[in-house]
């Protein structure tokens, strides 16, 4: 049964909603508003009572709130800077702005508001009583965005009204600017390596080796040509006359695909999505090691490619880029793997990260490791994962990862991949 005081509650606000949205377009105020609709009862009301005074009391309502909307309509000869932004931002960083007004006239009864998105914070609204010609009024205030994303800070409006309150008249003094919020990364555990392939030591024909790998062999003597910088110089104080470098195992590849499934059908519901938000997290922070690694690096998720073959520390910021801009769609994951089978080149490790793994989805990864391609499975454990879909992906014969609320990346990599005890 309705409650009520709820449905009063909704009732006011539905009519502060459309009262705010005829103020902001026609500039006229609730009393503006509620003296207009006056006016036709009062003119049917003089009507019928034959009464002068009556439409006198009208036509002086309507001349007032004529010359309200004239007196809102003054020009301000205002001058507004905003302290410079930092195109890129993280996620909960707080970031500190400058205002500066100047006028050329006189100022008086005015505010300031700067517009904030809602992960922001609330709109920073400053009264301005009084501000002599050539003075200014500088007015600082802090924001944190608390969530990722593409945002415009501003624009910054002056709003002022009529001595009657009738009217209210808003006028932008400063542009909007565009801030990006990156997501936050974790340190992560992806070791690419070739014992999957070597052990026995039997490699894919189509796999394509990579000279050096991470994972540690064994030691050598010092040749002619190799990097000092992998001499191991306590080991090699306890020979005589010999130096010893570090070997590692080969690698597989030197190219990672990164296949991030947004398929909002599968995703915790909310906005924004805690198990998207958190495959987001994890993408990012896999590519940014990977990029440190000095691996090539692509970005894939169902609805379209956002990055091919970065690589290097200055690709760091085009990756965090398209992870701050990427949302969910409607596209299935099996658009994306669809590129993998597309892919002529097959020596990549894939890391799929995805809250779902359908029957269909199985048997594509399936034919992928039977035709030799690496392939790490991200699974997003919530309390709405099917139990069967977590055995569905154990048959597959891959690296499985479930990524549970509350754990941290380093911790649950750590364990699965094996770079833990290392």
């Amino acid at each position: 049964m309705p409650v009520p005081g709820s449905s009063r509650a909704q009732l006011s606000l539905r009519t502060a909603g459309v009262l705010g949205v005829v103020e902001r377009r026609a500039g006229v105020t609730p009393a503006g508003v509620v003296l207009a609709l006056l006016v036709v009862p009062g003119l049917v009301l003089g009507r019928a009572l034959g009464s002068p005074s009556v439409f006198l009391l009208v036509y002086g309502a309507l001349a007032v709130l004529g010359l309200s909307r004239l007196l809102a309509r003054r020009r301000l000869q205002v001058e507004a800077v905003r302290s410079t932004l930092p195109t890129r931002i993280r996620v909960d960083q707080p970031v500190d702005v400058e205002l500066k007004v100047s006028t050329r006239r006189r100022l008086a009864t005015v505010v300031l508001e700067e517009e904030l998105p809602e992960a922001f914070g609330a709109p920073v609204r400053l009264p301005v009583p009084v501000l002599p010609v050539g003075d200014s009024v500088e007015h600082g205030y802090r924001f944190t965005a608390r969530r990722r994303g593409v945002f415009q800070v501003g624009p910054l409006v002056a709003e002022w009204s009529d001595p009657f309150g009738l009217t209210r008249k808003r006028v932008q003094i400063a542009p909007a600017e565009t801030v990006i919020v990156h997501p936050n990364t974790e340190s992560v555990h992806d070791r690419i390596t070739s014992r999957e392939w070597e052990d026995p030591p039997i490699r894919p024909p189509q796999s394509k080796p990579w000279p050096s790998g991470f994972e540690f062999y064994g030691m050598r003597d010092y040749v002619n040509g190799d990097d000092p910088r992998r001499i191991i110089w306590t080991a090699s104080a306890k020979t005589e006359d010999r130096y010893l470098v570090r070997e590692s195992e080969q690698g597989i590849t030197d190219r990672v695909t990164l296949l991030l499934d947004n398929d909002r059908e599968h995703h915790s519901p909310g906005d924004p999505s805690e198990t998207f938000e958190r495959a987001v997290r994890a993408v990012a922070s896999l590519g940014v090691r990977h990029l440190a690694d000095g691996f090539s690096v692509t970005v894939d998720s169902n609805t379209a490619r956002l990055g091919k073959a970065l690589r290097g520390p200055r690709a760091r910021i085009p990756l965090l880029d398209r992870m701050a801009e990427v949302q969910l769609d409607s596209v299935p994951l099996a658009t994306s793997l669809e590129r993998l089978f597309l892919d002529r080149q097959r020596n990549t490790h894939n890391v799929l990260v995805t809250p779902y793994l359908d029957g269909d989805a199985a048997r594509r990864i399936r034919i992928l490791l039977e035709r030799g391609t690496s392939v790490l499975l991200v699974l997003l454990v919530w309390e709405d994962t099917d139990s069967a879909m977590i055995h569905r992906a154990g048959t597959l014969g891959c690296n499985v990862v479930e990524l549970r609320p509350g754990v941290s990346f380093e911790r649950t990599f750590a364990r699965v991949v094996g770079a833990g005890g290392r």
